[in-house]
Formats: C-alpha cells, sequence, structure tokens
C-alpha cells in the first residue's frame, strides 16, 4: 500500500543515530560532521518505488554531501530486506555511501520515517531542510551547499510502508 510521508517542520534537528552498516561497520551519525548536507534515505530492496529511484539516489553524490541509506523493515517477513540481501544489493548497484541497518527499527520512528523511500535532507547545522521526493533532491541540494534558505514547498515522498515489527 502507497503511503505519503509525514509533514515534518522544517528546522527539526536531525535524530541522533548510530547503527551497523551492511559491510560491518558502525556508523555514527557524527561521523559527517565536516560534510556540508546529510542526506537521510529510509530504503529497502523489495520496494518498487525505491527500485525506481534507486539509481538517481546514488547519482546525487556530489562533494560536500554525505549520503546515509537506512533499512528499517522487519527483515524475518521481508527476506530481500535481511542484511545479506542488501549488502549485495549495494555491492552489485556501487551504492558509494553507508547502507546502514536498523533492526529494531528506532531510528525509523525517531525521524518519523513511514515510507520507503522517506528522504530527508539536512543543512550544515544538521536542521531539516527538505523532506520530500526526489524529483526535487538535485537542485534542493545545490541549494543548501549554496547557502540558500529552505524551499517553502515540500512534496511528500510516496512509497511502501516501512514493515514495521
Amino acid at each position: 500500500m502507497a503511503l505519503n510521508s509525514n509533514d515534518i517542520e522544517l528546522g527539526t534537528p536531525c535524530p541522533p543515530f548510530r547503527l551497523p552498516s551492511v559491510d560491518g561497520r558502525l556508523v555514527d551519525w557524527k561521523n559527517f560532521s565536516d560534510q556540508s548536507a546529510l542526506l537521510v534515505a529510509f530504503i529497502c530492496n523489495h520496494c518498487p518505488y525505491v527500485q525506481a529511484i534507486e539509481d538517481s539516489l546514488i547519482a546525487l553524490k556530489r562533494d560536500g554531501l554525505q549520503i546515509i541509506g537506512i533499512c528499517s523493515n522487519d527483515a524475518n517477513r521481508y527476506p530481500d530486506d535481511a542484511p545479506e540481501a542488501l549488502l549485495k544489493r549495494w555491492r552489485e548497484k556501487n551504492y558509494g555511501f553507508p547502507y546502514l541497518l536498523d533492526s529494531d527499527q528506532a531510528v525509523a520512528k525517531a525521524f518519523q520515517a513511514v515510507c520507503t523511500p522517506d528522504l530527508f535532507l539536512y543543512d550544515q547545522d544538521r536542521r531539516l531542510f527538505y523532506h520530500g521526493r526526489i524529483e526535487e533532491l538535485s537542485t534542493v541540494i545545490d541549494q543548501v551547499l549554496a547557502g540558500f534558505p529552505p524551499p517553502t514547498m515540500q512534496r511528500h515522498s510516496i512509497g511502501c510502508s516501512i514493515k514495521w515489527t
């Protein structure tokens, strides 16, 4: 069932997180404080909405931007989203950014993420700059990196529901 992302007030601080990555590293959100912007993308393997935007997400890489993917789905009920399957896809697609495992779903809840993809762009101060669809992200990333104010229009992401335990 397709869902829209939640309304979240611009300027909201990025929730802290520290999660294991699919390749076994432990990743802390503070590791990227030297980057001008942080894009946190709640994604997964099995969702057709994520599959449709996956190459576009990977192509967003640029200097000053750190992208982090997080899978919060219940891997027991959705084996395509189990750690081994996520690692395989991450390698095949050469994501180029960390892909983290939120197995207890606490991080998704802290972000108020509800769908895949659910995309959160934070500025240098790690305040929410944009929460919405990928179609606007390239332009919005350029704006945050150039120091412009956040766009007033935030178009909801649309995707599959996060598969809660």
